[in-house]
C-alpha cells in the first residue's frame, strides 16, 4: 500500500473515531475525503485561512490527535506534503495547545 493510500485510509479513520469517540460527525469532511483523497484534502484545509471548525471540536473533545494537522506532522506522512504545509499543521496546533495552558 502506498503512502498516499495509508494518509487516505487514516483521514477516513479520523472520521469514524471522531464520531464514535467525540459524536462529532464531520460529513463535509468525509465528503472531501471520499471525492477528492486523504492528501488533497489535507492540502486544501491547510491553504484555508481560517481554523476548520472540526479542529475545535476535536480540541474540546480533548482529541487533537484525531486532526488532520496531527497526522500531517507525522513523521510517516510529512513526505507527502511541502514543507509549509507541515508547518501550517504545526502552528495551528501549537495555537490550540498554548490556548488550552
Amino acid at each position: 500500500m502506498s503512502l498516499e493510500q495509508r494518509f487516505h485510509d487514516a483521514m477516513l479513520d479520523v472520521y469514524r473515531q471522531a464520531k464514535k469517540e467525540c459524536n462529532y460527525k464531520a460529513s463535509a469532511f468525509f465528503d472531501m475525503v471520499v471525492t477528492m483523497g486523504g492528501v488533497a484534502t489535507a492540502r486544501r484545509l491547510l491553504a484555508s485561512n481560517k481554523l476548520q471548525s472540526g479542529l475545535y471540536e476535536l480540541f474540546e473533545c480533548d482529541r487533537l490527535d484525531l486532526t488532520v494537522e496531527a497526522h500531517v506532522v507525522r513523521e510517516e506522512f510529512r513526505e507527502l506534503f511541502e514543507p509549509a504545509e507541515v508547518a501550517e499543521a504545526q502552528r495551528r496546533l501549537e495555537l490550540l495547545t498554548a490556548t488550552s495552558g
